[in-house]
C-alpha cells in the first residue's frame, strides 16, 4: 500500500473523532515503512536485542564489537558456542547474554529462520518468539513489523507510540481501541507516533522519513 494512500485514509479516520490527531498527522506528511531484513533472522534478532535500553551509538559500538569477537566464524555459531565470557567483555549485560545465546542454540536446534516463521501470522509468530528466554511482546512486536513487514500490528507495550496517541486522542480511551479504527495499517500508526515524537517542537513544516 502506497505511503500518500495511507497518509489520507489516516486523515479521513482521525478527523471523525481526534481533529489533533488528524493535525498531527497532517503536518507530518506521508511516512514511510521502511523493513530491516538484510540480516539473517536470528542475527537481526540478537542485534536488537543487544541494543536494546542503550543509545544507538553504543548500541552500534557494542555490536562492531560482538562481530569482531566471532573472528569471520558464522554469529549464530559463535553465540551458540561460546562460554559467554567474551559477550560480557564486548559490553553485553549478562541478562542480554544469556538471550543471545538461547536464540542461537534454539535456532540451530530448532530453527528460527525467516522459512520457518514465515508463514505463521503475526500473533502465532509473537507467540513462537516469546517463548525464547528475555524476548518479550515488545521485542516480538518490533520483530514483526521491520522484518517481516506486517502492516497491522499496534505495539501497546511501546510507551512513546501509547502515550503519543494518547495525548493526541484521549487518555481516558485504551489506544489499543483507538488503532482499531486504524486497521490494517496499525503498523503505520506507530510510525506516524514516532515520527511524531521526533517532530520539532516550534511547528514548523516536516517532510517524511523520505520526504
Amino acid at each position: 500500500m502506497s505511503s500518500d494512500h495511507v497518509h489520507q485514509q489516516f486523515i479521513e479516520t482521525a478527523q471523525d473523532f481526534a481533529p489533533d490527531l488528524a493535525r498531527a498527522l497532517q503536518r507530518l506528511g506521508p511516512q514511510e515503512f521502511r523493513r530491516r531484513d538484510d540480516l539473517p533472522f536470528p542475527e537481526y534478532l540478537c542485534r536488537a536485542i543487544s541494543g536494546q535500553q542503550i543509545s544507538v551509538k553504543a548500541a552500534q559500538s557494542i555490536w562492531a564489537r560482538v562481530v569482531a569477537s566471532a573472528e569471520g566464524r558464522s554469529l549464530v555459531e559463535h553465540f551458540a558456542a561460546c562460554d559467554g565470557q567474551g559477550l560480557r567483555q564486548c559490553g553485553l549485560s549478562n541478562a542480554k547474554v544469556k538471550t543471545i545465546q538461547g536464540i542461537a542454540r534454539t535456532h540451530l536446534e530448532e530453527g528460527l529462520d525467516v522459512a520457518t516463521l514465515r508463514p505463521l501470522s503475526a500473533r502465532e509468530r509473537a507467540d513462537r518468539l516469546t517463548t525464547l528466554w528475555g524476548v518479550g511482546a515488545w521485542t516480538a512486536d518490533m520483530m514483526n513489523m521491520f522484518y517481516f513487514g506486517e502492516q497491522d500490528v499496534w505495539p501497546d507495550g511501546d510507551v512513546a507510540a501509547r502515550k503519543t496517541l494518547e495525548r493526541l486522542t484521549s487518555k481516558r480511551r485504551k489506544t489499543v481501541r483507538t488503532a482499531q479504527r486504524f486497521q490494517p495499517y496499525r503498523s503505520w500508526l506507530a510510525i506516524y507516533m514516532w515520527a511524531h515524537v521526533d517532530a520539532p517542537p516550534d511547528g514548523a513544516p516536516i517532510t517524511g522519513p523520505g520526504g
